[in-house]
């Protein structure tokens, strides 16, 4: 070629084409791990304006994308290669798709020649993921990478969001590509739609309901986190003069602190929403899915009652209670919708009684007898005045969060509720301190749970991610264990975590400065060190061993069908009492 006719401008490959696509989505973050298969697309992202965040395993990574999509409302990305690498995202891509988180998940994939015929590291990794995705791609070709980016983004996001699967062989992202950037309106999904507002006339049914109620209830459930409803429904509560209750997941859609609020329902609810719940005459889900964790059993669940369920899934009606009004559509443009034509209920007597039975069955712990979880985590609520973003692993030290963090504002309690994926709250916690730098982030996790995912404390000290870390260090998986002493006989097996590391030393192995609990005198002074610290810490409680989550539900009511083996003086003992 001379000067006068230059050599045309290479065309980008299909893996630059691909972190151009990401870019126009907004993508500030990729949490992964490199391998061959996906080596182009790490190559691309050198010159990118998109961080990688370099994890230590892939389950870590979409733990990370996990709770940077719940601290933020959008996607989080990971990528990660081929065969292994993929499926080890498999357990994190359950947890989003169970608890109805945006994630993309872009995997690397052996070359197009190659599949079908077990070469190096191919798995088929669309066909393991099916049931655990929202959706899923294979990229056949480089010139589908934007439509299929753009859709990917716009499935996991709307309607009720999930993870998508984007697997792309190697020879793809490699080769050329030369298509276009996609608009949204130039999306094309025959038979994906988008619900919004609410059925008119089954609106207004719900509204007479609520309105002729006299001890009304509001069930808020995670779609009202998602959707941002917590105002709307606050005022609907307010308006009908009604108590509300919350899921596990519905933590922090409206303040627990308000005078209406009775606090989290189900088996390690509050006495007092419990009753509530079991003595109502017209209860409300909103964004909920009528678990098995609320419900117990569903023949009893507020038998006398009507029941409406507000959601932006079809298949969650019927599925387990069959209400008398059923809305499709986005929580809080139903809830608004129904406010507006609710008339305020008369439920004087109805709020006195559940203060009565606030009054009655209060959260409460043993105060003597060495260190408690809850003491531990009451106190993390009152030195964070309740303002810090909270994840929480699974287990006994879950429940007591749940229970003793009270959270304030939306999107500001973050765990795994529906798949319960043990080592999910350290790596989620890490991921919403990325999303949000300026708020402060606290993982609440048990000595089990952590071990499964604490290689992770090498990328928040690589990163100097201020995360603190709180262990409740039991030297059991308590839960297990709890429930081996209520249902057989307290026969233990495989529970005695006999071998932990010394936490502090293995944090600080990593880098990363350690406190120790192991006195209640202690609690404030380690937690407020951990607090000003300058970087990701870690705080070891060393709480008592043998330590129960007890059901705050009074006997005789229905969730007793959850605990049928357990003896009566169980039932009625408050949480810690002696």
């Amino acid at each position: 070629m001379t000067q006068d006719n230059p050599a045309p401008p290479a065309l980008p490959t299909g893996a630059e084409k691909l972190i151009q696509c990401l870019e126009r989505e907004g993508v500030e973050y990729i949490f992964g791990l490199s391998g061959g298969a996906a080596i182009p697309i790490f190559d691309a992202l050198v010159d990118s304006s998109i961080q990688l965040v370099l994890v230590r395993h892939e389950q870590g990574a979409t733990h990370m994308a996990d709770g940077y999509a719940r601290a933020t409302g959008k996607p989080g990305v990971v990528l990660v290669t081929s065969g292994p690498g993929a499926t080890n995202t498999v357990t994190g891509m359950l947890t989003a798709q169970m608890d109805s988180a945006p994630m993309i998940v872009l995997c690397g994939q052996t070359n197009r020649a190659n599949l079908g015929k077990d070469a190096f590291q191919e798995a088929d990794v669309t066909g393991i993921t099916y049931p655990v995705v929202k959706h899923s791609y294979m990229v056949r070709e480089a010139a589908e990478i934007p439509r299929i980016t753009r859709e990917a983004f716009y499935i996991a996001n709307t309607g009720r969001p999930g993870p998508v699967l984007i697997d792309i062989p190697k020879d793809v992202s490699q080769g050329p590509c030369d298509a276009e950037h996609v608009d949204a309106a130039a999306l094309d999904l025959p038979g994906y739609k988008v619900p919004t507002h609410g059925d008119p006339e089954a609106v207004a049914r719900a509204a007479d309901l609520l309105s002729a109620a006299r001890r009304p209830i509001l069930y808020v459930g995670h779609g009202a986190v998602i959707s941002g409803a917590g105002k709307a429904v606050m005022s609907l509560a307010e308006k009908l003069r009604a108590p509300l209750v919350n899921t596990l997941l519905g933590k922090g859609a409206t303040d627990e602190t308000h005078p209406l609020h009775l606090g989290m329902l189900g088996m390690h609810g509050t006495a007092y929403a419990n009753k509530a719940v079991m003595n109502t005459d017209c209860i409300i889900a909103i964004g909920a899915r009528w678990d098995d964790r609320i419900t117990g059993d569903v023949d009893e669940f507020c038998k006398h009652a009507t029941k409406i369920h507000i959601d932006i899934d079809p298949a969650e009606f019927d599925k387990t209670i069959q209400p008398d009004v059923s809305i499709l559509g986005d929580a809080r443009l139903v809830v608004e919708e129904i406010a507006a034509q609710a008339q305020p209920a008369d439920t004087e007597e109805w709020l006195a009684q559940c203060e009565t039975w606030r009054t009655r069955y209060p959260l409460k712990y043993a105060k003597k007898g060495g260190l408690r979880a809850q003491h531990v985590l009451d106190r993390l609520d009152e030195v964070t005045e309740g303002r810090a973003i909270v994840t929480a692993d699974v287990g006994q030290h879950q429940m007591w969060a749940a229970q003793f963090c009270r959270t304030r504002e939306n999107r500001h309690w973050i765990t795994s509720g529906g798949a319960g994926t043990m080592g999910f709250g350290f790596p989620s916690a890490i991921g919403a301190k990325f999303a949000r730098p300026e708020e402060e982030v606290w993982a609440v996790v048990g000595d089990g749970g952590f071990q499964m995912t604490m290689c992770e404390l090498a990328t928040a000290a690589v990163h100097d991610v201020a995360v603190k870390v709180l262990i409740i260090n039991n030297n059991y998986l308590g839960m297990v264990r709890q429930w081996q002493e209520l249902f057989f006989e307290n026969r233990l097996s495989g529970v005695d975590l006999e071998g932990n590391p010394d936490f502090v030393k293995l944090a600080e192995a990593y880098g990363v400065k350690a406190f120790r609990i192991s006195r209640p005198a202690d609690i404030d002074k380690k937690l407020q060190a951990a607090r000003e610290h300058d970087g990701p810490a870690v705080v070891v409680a060393e709480v008592v061993k043998e330590d129960n989550v007890y059901p705050m539900i009074p006997a005789g009511a229905p969730y007793t069908a959850m605990l049928v083996d357990r003896p009566k003086e169980r039932l009625e003992k408050p949480v810690g009492s002696t």
